[in-house]
């Protein structure tokens, strides 16, 4: 008996759908219904004494409930809505030329997620920098020899995935962070799709930022984005893009220069979102307690489970063979893919197609063995017998 089969019971939509796509939104612990509840309680009920009472430093105590999963301290960990953001503040670090020290290039993967794509081009595009893609060769992997190569004395920023979404290859965050450092590089770590899935430590790697997000594999839903900054390196930057949250004394309103607090509240910006905030630490909460190394064992048995029944069916796997290098999701590739995996859905199997890549299929730990069968069996039912063929010409906007 798989005994983190119990933790079941914590996620309503598991006892109405085959639940394999944590990997973009990690099905809903029960628990939230009552914090969300608890907000509109303590809105309804405080009014604007709220802000004092709890919620003012809401962005910094809930992030407490991440840092142990990322090998952080208390105070250490902020919360910001989204990746983008968290990477726009970042960036805005280096708007004097001063913190660019003459260096030009920043450097990343080609298979980098696409916002953060987009905000990195713009950037470097505005601030004379030139943007260094390294490219994948098969689809699947980024060679990281090809990666430490393009990191040099001009590089300014080396903002990179842990594992990437869409084939979900684990780089070698340690081998980069390293060679950025030897070199004077800073770098950016997106855990977005490692953290709940696979150990992380920031003082093993002693990174420079870390983003991520509660959204996927922690469970935590939309607007709960987190960010970490190493603490020796936090008061040698100052955000451009700030607001009074960032402000050593907020509530003095003061429309002179900006004077900056040296905690983790330095990378805040405007008010936050709080009912997101009421919904972030459930996940998080139970991933602490079931134990990411756990979580990880199981993982890694059920992805190979998914890769032997895909060779067994003749099914194409994007994904890295080798568990060392592999993150939490399988992309296994079909003829009609989008649409199987519509049919897929429409069968209470709930999965996700990226063009380019294939359908991928993500367990968690809260997935049985059996479920990952079931799968891949309706997977090549849904070939065998063309019940794809109705939804064919059909578009998604999300799946």
């Amino acid at each position: 008996m798989d005994p983190l089969l119990r933790w079941r019971e914590e996620f309503p939509i598991l006892q109405e759908k085959t639940y394999l796509v944590s990997n973009s939104l990690g099905a809903m612990p029960r628990n939230v219904s009552r914090r969300l509840q608890e907000y509109a309680d303590t809105w309804s009920s405080k009014g604007v004494k709220a802000w004092a009472d709890e919620w003012w430093e809401m962005p910094v105590r809930t992030g407490d409930a991440i840092a142990p999963l990322i090998g952080a301290g208390s105070g250490e960990v902020s919360m910001h809505p989204n990746i983008t953001l968290m990477e726009a503040v970042i960036l805005s670090c280096f708007e004097e030329e001063g913190m660019r020290k003459g260096r030009k290039k920043i450097v990343c993967e080609e298979m980098n997620f696409p916002s953060v794509l987009y905000l990195y081009r713009n950037w470097a595009e505005t601030h004379g920098c030139a943007l260094s893609l390294v490219p994948s060769e098969d689809g699947i992997t980024i060679d990281t020899q090809k990666l430490l190569d393009a990191i040099d004395e001009q590089t300014l920023l080396v903002p990179i995935s842990h594992v990437l979404f869409k084939s979900a290859y684990l780089q070698d965050a340690k081998a980069v962070i390293e060679k950025a450092h030897a070199v004077g590089a800073v770098v950016v770590l997106d855990a977005f799709q490692s953290v709940g899935i696979v150990p992380l430590d920031v003082r093993e790697l002693q990174v420079d930022f870390l983003v991520g997000g509660v959204l996927k594999w922690l469970c935590g839903g939309p607007g709960g984005g987190f960010l970490y900054v190493r603490p020796d390196l936090r008061t040698a930057f100052k955000p451009r893009l700030t607001g009074w949250f960032a402000h050593l004394r907020p509530f003095d309103f003061s429309v002179e220069s900006m004077e900056y607090r040296e905690d983790s509240f330095r990378f805040l910006n405007g008010t936050p979102a709080i009912p997101a905030l009421y919904a972030a630490a459930e996940g998080p909460k139970i991933i602490r307690q079931v134990g990411v190394d756990a979580i990880r064992e199981k993982s890694l048995r059920q992805t190979a489970l998914l890769m032997e029944l895909a060779d067994k069916y003749g099914f194409s796997v994007h994904s890295p063979r080798e568990p060392e290098r592999r993150g939490g999701t399988v992309t296994i590739d079909v003829p009609h893919a989008y649409a199987v995996s519509q049919e897929m859905i429409a069968r209470s199997i709930m999965v996700d197609y990226r063009k380019g890549a294939g359908i991928r299929l993500a367990p968690h730990f809260y997935n049985s063995d059996e479920e990952v069968s079931l799968a891949m069996e309706q997977m090549r039912e849904i070939l065998a017998t063309r019940a794809y063929e109705r939804h064919s010409g059909r578009q998604s906007l999300v799946t």
